[in-house]
């Protein structure tokens, strides 16, 4: 059990990034297309934020052409390479998932 705890401190990473549910996050992600690499921006609403240690997740949200996309992130993993805050948002829930329903200017959030 031990072996299995040191291989999971080895692969999470030294600077986490600081941030919380209702934040507008810009993630940079590293992304493979045969041979080749590039990093991709993806830009939205923190909606959820899920267990801890090695299998951390947090699931971003925005809205592309009119239609909701989603995305569920790694916070450890190695192809994520750079979270950056864009604004602190204020908000009284863990979870966000109310803001599916919401469209336009009802799926603001206060800034903080």
């Amino acid at each position: 059990m031990d072996t299995l705890k040191a291989f999971t401190n080895e692969q999470l990473k030294n600077e986490v990034p600081q941030f919380n549910v209702g934040d507008t996050i810009r993630v940079h992600n590293r992304i493979v297309e045969g041979a080749k690499t590039r990093t991709q921006l993806f830009e939205g609403t923190v909606i959820s934020k899920k267990n801890g240690g090695i299998s951390e997740t947090f699931t971003v949200r925005r809205l592309s052409f009119g239609v909701g996309v989603e995305k569920t992130f790694p916070l450890h993993s190695p192809n994520v390479l750079k979270v950056e805050v864009v604004r602190r948002g204020k908000v009284r829930r863990a979870k966000l998932y109310y803001l599916r329903d919401k469209i336009g200017k009802d799926a603001k959030i206060k800034e903080l």
